[in-house]
């Protein structure tokens, strides 16, 4: 079963700066969702609800970020990320396996006093996660985020509740297996049903994940933490959602995708898939 813990923050002035957008067309998304199984992919640095940068810049440099996470800014490419998955201030956002809470802490100072976080992770998760946790969210240092503590098929999610829910390089643990870590088999259907019903009509799922060489079996996710992106597009389509366009922001055609992701060769270097889906 689910459970929630409250914590705080303070919301700085947004610096003050200009960006263009271009839209992306939802009907074509729409038809290019129907072959979603294939390789058959589109480009797009939009946003469907259009994020201003102002306000994504100011999360990004705000004062009271950890030194350790703006050491990721460059590689995670964090701004490009959350400015094409379209969050907004005063949005309900769900970061599920959100680890350290690296996008978390960002993503709360992005949607602001009016908006919320969950901040979800597993027994697994926040084992792996733990030294990053330290202080994340003591002090209610980030008062608009609550953490959600839930297994793999328990998370009890109320219906219609998120604007946006974000999977960052966690998709691939989905096909992954270890009991004796306390990590079980994920029913995968039944896991993105769930996200599916707790997104609101016309509310996002934003996928970012290591990718693996094409034609790759779902297995790789468990032993390599990489996964065909063909595999997310059939999983996540057939359960409803609208493939909604991708960004080649986090692209490497450098990286062996042969290698597991931990490889000191291939660290915080992968080529990555950055894959947005809509719910109807």
């Amino acid at each position: 079963m689910g459970r929630y813990a409250g914590y705080c923050i303070l919301i700085p002035a947004l610096a003050v700066l200009q960006v263009g957008c271009i839209e992306l067309d939802i009907r074509a998304s729409e038809d290019i969702a129907i072959g979603a199984g294939d390789s058959a992919t589109i480009s797009a640095s939009d946003a469907i609800f259009p994020a201003s940068a102002r306000e994504i810049e100011a999360a990004v440099n705000n004062p009271s970020r950890r030194t350790s996470d703006r050491r990721q800014d460059e590689k995670r490419r964090a701004a490009a990320v959350l400015a094409f998955f379209g969050v907004n201030p005063g949005m309900t956002v769900l970061d599920m396996y959100s680890g350290g809470g690296y996008y978390t802490e960002l993503l709360s100072y992005l949607v602001g006093a009016n908006g919320h976080v969950v901040a979800h992770n597993n027994e697994p998760y926040l084992s792996y996660a733990k030294d990053d946790l330290g202080g994340r969210y003591a002090d209610n240092r980030l008062s608009n985020v609550k953490q959600l503590i839930a297994e793999n098929n328990e998370l009890q999610l109320e219906s219609a509740t998120f604007d946006v829910v974000l999977m960052i390089k966690a998709y691939h643990d989905l096909y992954y297996v270890d009991e004796s870590a306390g990590w079980t088999k994920v029913d995968i259907p039944e896991f993105l049903g769930e996200i599916y019903a707790a997104l609101k009509p016309g509310g996002v799922l934003g996928i970012v994940d290591h990718n693996a060489i094409p034609g790759s079996p779902s297995s790789t996710g468990g032993k390599l933490h990489r996964i065909d992106p063909v595999l997310i597009k059939r999983d996540v389509t057939a359960v409803g959602f609208i493939y909604a366009g991708e960004s080649s922001v986090l692209r490497n055609p450098d990286d062996d995708l042969s290698q597991t992701v931990f490889a000191t060769t291939v660290s915080d270097q992968t080529d990555r898939s950055v894959m947005r889906f809509r719910k109807p």
